[in-house]
């Protein structure tokens, strides 16, 4: 194992980018195992479930594109709005095979968000379910007028009659691995998302590397709760399932109940969920009846993994636990830990970075590396970076340096050996009479306590100190705590400045579709 001397991570060279494209991992993998099981749908009712082989998924993606090329030049951005049905993944591989940029939309936007989304990319046509939780296709009408761009609509209703479309003489475009090969809008927990523009080279290749670590084999079931409008949904689920020429299972939207039926009737070896999503499983009456003996690994992140979860999941579950972390403009995954790391590794740490990745601790004011084990900005360089915000040239300049540095925004620590550790983001660091604070280290020790189930702390304004630390609680289930015994619980472990002062108590807290806790919305409820 490499020993660093300064919180610097040259790129591991020992697997390669591969040039490449989402279209042409999906051709490779139809060629090598046509038969081989692709799609299970992960739909409600089990008599209404759908399945597609490697060769039947290439079919339908060569079909979609074909339809897609009468209908839109190669560059063109087509939106894709609905939640996770199998149709979304062959519009992914088509639009990729079209050599069109495909734009994904939170199927839970109101209008003025979907308004937005469609004219800040500049969408040429958009692909929609009529309903989900609300009236989609009425909230496009209604913003219809007010985007000039948008001259196709496809409901995804109609989607046959969309293949039956396709002429057989079209032919599609050449698609280079540098193309852009999506518009993914950031979580938004603070104003308007921005649109990163990912390409094809690092979207494949990220996902690879991906199940590569986790060891994901052909033939295996790995059940996708996450958003595929998500990187962690279309990205880690989709493309990493491809390459392995594994089972994807869709979970038409994440309800812990139909998680696990499917984890149970496909006897699933790989689950995939943001904390709040594991937590939810593990709390559900159904957990204990189900038999869930077949997964081998858990994967979470996209928000903080407090170490007493991945634990509980490894003991209760008997699964090894996989921590991961990026963000969406990394295509997504920076690192993870693997399979046989230590266990304290697996459950405390971010892992070691991923392939051909470089990473840095640098110090937020003056850029410079910082110490092995100080805090510092988390930065990365490499294949995996976006090219950029669409059509926002100064926010890409604040995001990524001269030098090609992805600033991620995230307060992080490096050891000796790569492992990192986050302490939260730059941006949610509570300063405290000059202290400053890290909402993370609270976070763990809270939820080390039997009786919370879920923990988020910020800082609040304060006329003596500046800023005071409130912590907000959602019990577990039984006899709640009391804020002094959790009070004392704190001061077993933190100083007194590090203590909680506000106690918020919830029953459930604001999310970003990706499973993130809205931390602004709650430091606004406390005025």
């Amino acid at each position: 194992m490499r020993q660093l001397s300064t919180s610097y991570w040259p790129k591991d060279e020992s697997d390669q980018v591969r040039e490449t494209t989402v279209g042409q991992v999906l051709r490779d993998t139809a060629r090598s195992a046509p038969v081989q099981l692709a799609i299970f749908e992960g739909c409600h009712d089990p008599a209404a479930r759908r399945q597609w082989t490697y060769g039947e998924l290439l079919d339908d993606a060569e079909t979609a594109a074909r339809a897609l090329a009468i209908r839109f030049d190669p560059g063109e951005r087509v939106a894709v709005w609905a939640p996770n049905i199998p149709e979304w993944i062959i519009l992914e591989f088509a639009a990729a095979l079209a050599g069109l940029t495909l734009v994904t939309v939170n199927p839970a936007y109101r209008p003025s968000e979907l308004a937005y989304v469609l004219n800040q990319s500049g969408a040429s046509g958009i692909f929609l379910v009529p309903e989900f939780r609300s009236p989609m296709a009425e909230f496009l009408e209604e913003v219809r007028p007010d985007v000039p761009r948008l001259r196709d609509t496809i409901l995804f209703t109609e989607w046959d009659a969309f293949l039956e479309s396709a002429p057989a003489s079209a032919v599609l475009p050449e698609v280079q691995p540098g193309d852009i090969a999506q518009i993914q809008y950031t979580s938004g927990t603070t104003g308007f998302p921005k649109g990163a523009e990912l390409h094809h080279r690092g979207l494949v290749n990220n996902a690879r590397f991906y199940t590569s670590r986790i060891g994901l084999r052909q033939g295996e079931f790995y059940v996708n709760p996450m958003p595929l409008f998500h990187t962690a949904g279309c990205g880690m689920g989709v493309l990493g399932t491809v390459q392995s020429a594994a089972v994807n299972v869709p979970v038409f939207a994440f309800d812990p109940a139909l998680v696990l039926e499917l984890c149970e009737t496909v006897g699933a070896q790989f689950l995939l969920g943001v904390p709040t999503m594991l937590v939810a499983i593990l709390e559900h009456a159904d957990f204990s009846r189900r038999d869930l003996s077949a997964i081998r690994v858990a994967v979470s992140g996209g928000s903080p993994v407090p170490a007493d979860l991945v634990r509980r999941i490894e003991k209760e579950m008997g699964a090894t636990f996989s921590v991961v972390f990026g963000t969406t403009e990394c295509s997504p995954l920076i690192t993870e830990t693997r399979l046989d790391d230590d266990p304290d590794d697996r459950a405390e740490t971010l892992g070691q970075p991923m392939p051909q990745t470089e990473v840095k601790i640098a110090d937020p004011g003056s850029g410079e590396t910082v110490a092995l084990g100080a805090l510092g900005e988390l930065c990365t360089r490499g294949y995996l970076v976006m090219n950029g915000y669409h059509d926002a040239p100064e926010a890409t300049a604040a995001a990524i340096d001269p030098d090609g540095w992805y600033h991620t925004g995230d307060l992080a620590s490096m050891d000796e050996r790569g492992f990192f550790r986050i302490e939260g983001r730059l941006k949610d660091m509570i300063i405290r009479g000059g202290e400053n604070i890290y909402p993370r280290e609270i976070e763990d020790v809270l939820f080390a306590h039997p009786g919370v189930a879920e923990v988020a702390v910020v800082g609040v304004p304060d006329d003596h100190w500046g800023e005071a630390v409130a912590a907000f609680v959602r019990p577990a289930s039984g006899i709640p705590p009391t804020p002094e015994e959790l009070r004392i619980h704190c001061r077993e472990s933190l100083a007194p400045y590090k203590t909680p002062v506000h106690w918020q108590f919830v029953d459930s807290f604001p999310l970003t579709a990706s499973g993130k806790i809205q931390k602004f919305k709650l430091r606004e409820s406390l005025g």
